[in-house]
């Protein structure tokens, strides 16, 4: 009796710990609260793209924004394995959100320090590493008794963990050149090593994964809207704001519609449907690869949008003549482009079918964009609100039955 008392409550203990994601759990409130820092890592992203519009700097923000991607999509292999809210892992979530929310304050200075305070590039690669040894942490503690799953943890760890953080780590004690060298090893090998250190991890929701992915994806798209607000911030209501913000957020709202009518349902239903190595490989290529473009399309946009709207709020600035020009029209074209490759992208990896008439809609958003630098701010948007709505009606009207069949399936 005394040996079953124990071993029930090493069980009790056990479940105090940790608590197994099932199959029909949802994305937990602390995971939604995570992603709070989240949404402000990406305005500070949108802010330092915005900050200065060159070449360099657009690499520096997509180098950033590249990492705070792969902070965030360890967490939601993490949170598919073991709920986030329960046990240790809560508290070991709250301790992550304090080192991202430390990397999102210091993205301004991720790559040069400002003047006074603690010196900015090394506090941002140290806050990272906090957050990636805790995830190792957890893991660690969660695969005791899966052995499998361990032995995966040490391969992806050893090799992911040593390249990604070590690299930030001298990049902060560089300039020029050699860091933006630094921080481009840094990302492609942590990516690369975490492709090749195999396929024995978990995923004990499919439901759940594809939930997490959705909701970073709206997160996102949030972001464009907020950008919208903060280009007109503190200027009086004329009709060309009206017109533009209304515009900018039919794009917004276009991408959407391009996501989760359909493509989202395909991914999903293929994903869960999947076994084994081949689901793990659905996971790793349409979701943590696979949205990576799209996250990278909304930012974009989010800087395009905040300067059209810049524009035609701006007493500065003729609003039927002056054309918006450069990176930020490139961003507002190229950033959908992006998000619809990302997404054909996605689907293919799940259901190895490809959208031809989304592949040639990117295809021409790269090709108007010198089109679009000889129209009006406000009628670059115009042209790019009208080009993705003919590409949702034409999709709508040409698969009407496959569409009405898989959502309502």
């Amino acid at each position: 009796m005394a040996v079953g008392a124990t071993i029930d409550a090493m069980i009790g203990n056990r479940r105090l710990r940790f608590r197994p994601v099932t199959a029909d759990s949802s994305v937990t409130q602390l995971e939604l609260f995570f992603d709070l820092v989240i949404v402000f890592a990406f305005t500070m992203v949108t802010d330092l793209a915005a900050d200065e519009t060159t070449a360099a700097n657009m690499l520096r923000a997509t180098l950033v924004l590249a990492l705070m991607w792969w902070l965030w999509i360890a967490y939601s292999w993490l949170g598919n394995v073991v709920r986030a809210d329960e046990g240790i892992a809560r508290v070991g979530m709250f301790v992550a959100m304090g080192g991202a929310f430390i990397a999102a304050l210091t993205i301004p200075e991720a790559f040069s320090d400002l003047p006074g305070g603690w010196f900015g590039p090394l506090v941002f690669a140290i806050a990272y590493l906090v957050v990636r040894l805790v995830h190792v942490g957890i893991f660690w503690a969660i695969s005791a008794e899966d052995s499998q799953l361990r032995g995966q943890l040490l391969r992806w760890a050893l090799g992911s963990i040593t390249i990604g953080t070590t690299l930030l780590v001298i990049a902060a004690m560089t300039t020029g050149l050699t860091q933006i060298l630094l921080w481009v090893a840094a990302i492609v090998g942590d990516m690369v090593w975490t492709f090749i250190a195999g396929t024995d991890w978990r995923i004990n929701s499919a439901k759940h994964f594809a939930e997490r992915y959705g909701l970073i994806v709206i997160v996102a798209l949030g972001e464009s809207i907020v950008s919208i607000g903060i280009g007109v911030a503190g200027l009086p209501i004329s009709w060309p704001i009206a017109l533009g913000s209304m515009l900018g957020l039919a794009v917004s709202g276009l991408l959407w519609w391009l996501y989760f009518d359909v493509a989202a349902i395909s991914i999903e239903h293929s994903f869960a449907h999947a076994r084994g190595a081949h689901q793990i490989k659905i996971a790793q290529n349409s979701y943590t690869y696979g949205h990576f473009p799209m996250i990278v399309g909304v930012i974009a946009l989010s800087l395009g949008l905040k300067k059209v709207l810049y524009y035609v709020g701006d007493s500065s600035h003729h609003t039927l003549t002056d054309a918006l020009y450069g990176i930020p029209l490139g961003a507002l074209y190229a950033g959908p482009a992006l998000f619809i490759l990302g997404v054909v992208a996605a689907k293919y990896f799940a259901t190895k079918s490809v959208s031809i008439a989304r592949v040639i809609t990117a295809a021409l958003l790269f090709a108007l964009i010198p089109v679009a630098a000889h129209l009006p701010a406000l009628a670059s948007l115009a042209l790019l609100c009208a080009l993705l709505a003919a590409l949702v009606i034409f999709e709508t009207l040409r698969f009407a039955q496959p569409r009405d069949r898989i959502r309502h399936a």
